[in-house]
Order: structure tokens, then sequence, then C-alpha cells
């Protein structure tokens, strides 16, 4: 009952109720056993003759029975009366289908589902990105229209691109399973049979090593009566010892395969590896993918450390499932087994001990670990904190030099590095607090065993060898559930960090493809803004009424002051966001009812700032085109006035351009995004400030060169 919120419920009246039967039943039985008829210890009357009374402890025994009968009629009542008076509550709850906080509320706080917009408090929204912590893609918004295109985002400056969990959730696991089920279609190998064929295989090796585990200590305990002569006469001569030569090779092949190390352990490791591996690139490659997908406004909000962070937890969520399946599972396995086999070759007294024990003890585990959860979670989010602190200075190291701040660099990241041992202090010492509890549990399960087993072995009701036996079955008992422990808290961990990574596959790009949308093969480069209304934020537009006309083979310059809303132009036509009214055409085709992809392949863009990876001069160059000749790339090159600029550089082509191109000059950089557009070769090219790096000489060549590119295309140029 202290485990469910609200108590007592169904579940509990239903346990009562099935409890009040069983209890009447031994009533009842008990009873009638008692009768004169069938008493089984009669007393001799002192006239002679039976006494047909019950006896003191028969007495005793009904009267237990009775109690613990009106005791369950009592909580039954009690839930009746309970029910009765919560039904108002329930009934004043229902006007306006508010729905209680756990069934309305989904696994991971920070998103909601339907027309409304709720941040993580329940408080409006504004332009489908919650005001609290992380990110919302309602249907509508305050500053989208009915048709649900989204506007641009207003993502504040010190949170995550995405919702951060910070307490840990109260959850079952149920609804966590339910959660994590968007990962399973990438972790079953489902377009591979060999693959499945491997798994049916891995499973039966498990039960075999489930069998192995039942084997062992049947064996120890088998050599130990031939050894001390004490076979029953099964084998050998009463009280003579005798050599088990079989019985010990039996022992030693039975000890070679069993456990994780044994050989069905090790060849069951070596199956699953490739079925690991297609789980890992699968789900890894699926989240690379899913990013990229992406639109702009969570990219620009995004920090690139909480980013990769979560890219790199698929790895966790593969662990776990490696460990749902091949060590939880058999550990259940275990611990039936277990508790058959001792009702079976012991009596009931061992199997009701050990279902005791494992009972206390697992759900001792759980309590204990749903107790560090808030520890775990700290320290998870400190440890992400820390990685975050450093990419983002590392990435910022010009910008450090800049301002001398080395020193405060260094204090933030100690810091982080501080929070974070703060945090793993308190797992620590929980952990072992945990250890201690189920080592206690475990040891008084045992003492009471070995009291059970003690005692009927001296009273010769059985032989040494099934204390041996006893023994051993429950050390390698002891062994799954110290692992249940570890399991519980790994998983706990591994769904921590998949939270990261579940919720960026929840984030979902606000610029798709509509319905209906069809490739444009041809485009001749008429460009058309008709009324066009957008706004990043609903409280201040950027663009209002907007019309203008580009016809093909002409060159339009947009001119303004800074923030007047010219990149925003190019950012509309370009499909990075959705505008709210109005209408865009190219060639008398609406742009949303053309394919995003094939809208983009008829539009080359030079940035203001160019970013270019991290390899050579050619890599970037041949970014444009992947199937163009190295002598179109040195054409593209000279029009761009750089050929003759790389061919001066000790590597030529091959140069490294070093972090986001951080080795070449601002020019050189310019030139090379020229050289990559004219390489595209689109129908239409943006230039968003392409000349505002260079000096007077290099523009006027680059002018010429864009003066001959502009020649049947349509630009667009900011300035």
């Amino acid at each position: 009952m202290v485990d469910n919120e609200p108590s007592p419920n169904i579940v509990h009246l239903t346990t009562w109720a099935v409890a009040l039967v069983g209890e009447v039943i031994i009533l009842g039985v008990s009873a009638y056993l008692c009768t004169p008829a069938h008493h089984r210890r009669p007393r001799v009357k002192p006239g002679g003759g039976h006494s047909r009374s019950a006896n003191q402890w028969e007495i005793a025994e009904l009267v237990c029975d009775a109690t613990r009968m009106l005791l369950l009629l009592l909580t039954i009542g009690l839930y009746i009366i309970f029910m009765v008076q919560r039904k108002p509550d329930s009934r004043t709850s229902s006007p306006g289908c508010t729905t209680p906080a756990d069934e309305r509320t989904p696994l991971l706080n920070g998103h909601a589902h339907g027309n409304g917009t709720i941040d993580v408090n329940g408080a409006p929204a504004e332009n489908g990105r919650v005001t609290g912590h992380g990110t919302m893609n309602g249907n509508e918004s305050p500053a989208e229209p009915a048709n649900g295109r989204a506007a641009g985002p207003t993502a504040p400056a010190d949170n995550a691109a995405f919702y951060r969990p910070t307490t840990a959730q109260a959850r079952s696991w149920w609804e966590y399973l339910r959660g994590y089920s968007l990962f399973f279609p990438y972790l079953w190998p489902s377009t591979s049979v060999r693959l499945q064929l491997v798994v049916v295989l891995c499973f039966a090796l498990v039960l075999a090593q489930r069998l192995m585990n039942l084997l062992v200590p049947y064996q120890i305990g088998l050599v130990t009566d031939l050894l001390a002569g004490d076979d029953d006469g099964k084998h050998g001569v009463p009280g003579k010892p005798e050599m088990p030569w079989v019985q010990i090779f039996l022992l030693i092949l039975y000890k070679s395969v069993q456990g994780t190390s044994g050989l069905l352990g090790a060849a069951r490791s070596v199956l699953w590896i490739p079925v690991a591996q297609y789980s890992y690139a699968a789900l890894s490659t699926a989240s690379f993918e899913h990013v990229h997908g992406l639109s702009l406004e969570f990219h620009l909000g995004k920090r690139t450390g909480e980013v990769l962070s979560a890219l790199s937890k698929g790895a966790a969520i593969n662990v776990f499932l490696e460990q749902v399946t091949f060590q939880v599972l058999p550990m259940l396995i275990d611990l039936g087994i277990a508790i058959g086999y001792f009702a079976i070759a012991f009596d009931s007294y061992y199997s009701l001990t050990v279902s005791i024990l494992t009972f206390w003890y697992l759900y001792l585990t759980i309590r204990l670990a749903q107790w560090r959860a808030e520890a775990r979670r700290e320290m998870i989010n400190a440890d992400r904190e820390e990685d975050a602190v450093k990419n983002d200075s590392l990435q910022s190291y010009e910008t450090v030099k800049y301002f001398g701040a080395e020193s405060y660099e260094f204090e933030r990241y100690r810091k982080t590095v501080r929070e974070f041992q703060k945090a793993e202090y308190k797992v620590t010492f929980s952990l072992q607090v945990m250890n201690v509890a189920q080592m206690m549990v475990f040891m008084c399960g045992l003492l009471v065993v070995c009291l059970i087993a003690a005692y009927q072995i001296t009273t010769g009701q059985r032989p040494v060898g099934r204390f041996v036996t006893l023994i051993t079955y429950m050390a390698q008992l002891q062994g799954p559930l110290n692992y249940f422990g570890t399991f519980y808290r790994s998983v706990q961990s591994a769904m921590i960090s998949g939270e990261r990574l579940l919720e960026l596959f929840k984030e979902q790009p606000t610029v798709v493809d509509e319905l209906g949308a069809s490739d444009m093969p041809v485009c001749l480069g008429q460009i058309r803004f008709d009324n066009v209304k957008f706004s990043y934020d609903a409280r201040k537009p950027a663009l209002e009424g907007l019309t203008f006309t580009c016809p093909p083979g002409t060159t339009t310059a947009l001119v303004g002051e800074s923030g007047g809303g010219k990149s925003t132009v190019f950012r509309l036509l370009f499909r990075f966001y959705n505008f709210q009214d109005g209408s865009i055409q190219l060639d008398d085709r609406d742009v949303r009812n053309i394919t995003i992809k094939s809208l983009r392949s008829h539009i080359g863009v030079v940035p203001q700032d160019t970013i270019l990876f991290n390899e050579t001069l050619m890599y970037n160059l041949r970014y444009a085109n992947q199937n163009a000749s190295d002598e179109e790339i040195y054409n593209a090159c000279r029009a761009a006035s750089i050929h003759d600029k790389i061919l001066t550089f000790p590597d030529g082509y091959q140069t490294k351009v070093g972090e986001r191109g951080l080795r070449l000059s601002g020019g050189e950089k310019q030139r090379v995004a020229i050289a990559r557009t004219i390489l595209k070769d689109p129908r239409i090219i943006m230039l968003d400030e392409a000349t505002a790096a260079l000096d007077s000489e290099t523009e006027q060549n680059i002018q010429q060169a864009l003066n001959t590119l502009s020649k049947g295309r349509t630009m667009l140029v900011i300035a």
C-alpha cells in the first residue's frame, strides 16, 4: 500500500478477496478436523472412553484462523467505506475532461500532445516552444495560424534545446517500457533471418545454462555422499566410502560449461556479437539521421555538447537490451527453478524460506534503488554539464584567448567537476547502504535454511551431502540476487541516460514536406513573394506583407539595416521556416507543394559566415558535387579567384582547413564557398554579404566571376 498512490485500490481489494476465500476454506477444514468423529489425538477420560473435545493447540489454531478471516473482512469493509468517501472527489474532478496527472503526463515530462501547447508547469507556451524546460511541437500555438504551419522559434538562450530531466519521474516499469518501445524497431534484427535464428539459438543456450545451474549443486552433494559412504544404500555398501570416478568427471564437465565464463556462456556471447552490432548500428545511424532531419530552429537553440552527449547514449540502450535478455530473464528463471527444486528435492519449508528471501531481497533492492534514483540523476546531469562545458570551451578556443579568460574557463570547468564529485559521493555512499541491506537480508534467509538443514541431518532425516548441495545452491542463488541489485542500478542508469536520446527522438521537424508535395525536376528561376507574413516571436513581426517578383535571369538586391529581415527572406525561400501568411512561389508553384529536397537542389547559397569541415580543401570543394572531376573543381576555383592562392599552399588542394575552416582567412573561406556554389550549378543563387570579407581587388575579380555565373540564373543578393 505504501508503494501505490492512490491506495488502497482495486488490486488490494482483489488480493484481500482471494485471501478471504482461502481463509474461509482453512477455517472450515480446521473446524471439521477438530470434530469428535475426526479427532486425531483423543485423551482418555478418568472413567474410561475418549474425550471428544479439541485440544489447546487446535483451539489456538481455530482462533488464529478466525482472527485472520475477521481482519480480512475488516479491510474489505474499510475499502468500501474509503471508496464511498472518495467517489464525490472523483465526480468533482470529472467535468472539463481533466485527467489525473499520472494518466495525462507522458513518460518524461516536458511534452504535451494534442491541440494545445503547455510547458512542464502547465503554463501556456509561445511559438510552439515551452517557456520552461523542453520544446513543444503542438498542432497550434499563439504564433501559428489554424493551418498548423509553425512560426519560427524563440528559445531562451540559457535553456537546452530539448528537455533535460532533473528529477526522478514517478513511472511504473510498464510506462517506462512503453516509452522506450520507440527504440525496439532498431533493436530487433527484422531485416535478417539469420540474426533472428541466432537470437533463438542464444535463448536455447541460456536455458541450457539454467539446467547446468541445477545439476552442479546436485552433483556436488552426490560426490559428498559417496565419499562419506552415506548414500542410503543406492551406491555401494552403506557406511563404506567409495571412489566416485564417474561422478567427479561429470561434476567437472558440468562446471566447465556453467556460468558466463563457461563454454555455454562464451558461445552465447560470441553468437550475440553480430546481433549487438546490428542494434548499435541501427540505433546510432537512426539518431544521427534524425538530428540532421530536424529544422533550423532546433539547431539554432541547441548546445552541441548536449546533443553529442545524447547521441552517445545509443550504447546504453543496447546494453539495456542485452541485460534484460540474458541476465534478468535467466535470473527470474533461476529463482523460479530454485523455489520448485527446494520444494521437490527437500521440502516446503526450504521453498517457503527461499520465496520469502527472494521477495524481500527484490523488494528491498527496488525500494533502495528508487531512493537512490535522485542522486544518480543528479550525478548523470552533472556529468552531462561537465561534458557540455568542456565542449563549449574548446569550440570557443579563440574567443577564450582573445579575452584572456583561461582562468575563468578553468575555474568554470573545476566547478562542474566538483559538482559531479559531490553527486558521485552521494551515489557511492547510498550504494554501500544498499549492499549492506541486501547482504543482511540474504544472510537471514541463509541462516534459517542452514538451521533447518542442520536439524534434519542431526536427526537422521537427510544425508550430509544434502547440506553441501543446499549451501552450494544457495551460493548460486546469491549470484542472481546480487546481480538483480546491480542490474537494477545499471538499468536505472541506462534509462536515465536513454531519456536524453528518447527526448531527442521525440523532437520533430517543424518544416516538413506537405501532403501531396512533388519534385520539381526543372526550374526556370522565377521567384514571387506575395503578401508574405512571418515572425520569430508573435510579439514582433519580422516580415509584414512582403511582396516582390524576381523574373528569371535577373539580379535582385535586398538592402537595409541589420535585423531588417533580409536573411529571413533567404531562410523562407530555402524552407528553413514556414511563413504564417501569404505565399512564396517558384515558377508559379507554391514552395509548399514542392518537396524540400527538390527545392533546395535548385538553390545555391553563399552564406555570410562560411563553415568548412575539418578536412582537405578538395574534400570541402567536392562536397557540392560528389561527381565533379578535378578539372571542374579547378575551373570553379579559378572563377572564384582562389585557384592560384591554393597552389601557393605547401599541400595545395590537400591542405587541411582546420576546425570550421579556421586555418583559412575570412576571404579565403568566402571564395571557397563561392567555388562550391559554382560547382553545384543551381538556377537560383543567394549571396548573403558574399564579398563582405574580401579586399577591393579580390572583390572586383569575384564580381566578374559572379557576373559570368549569373547569366541565365536568378540572383538574390544581400548587401
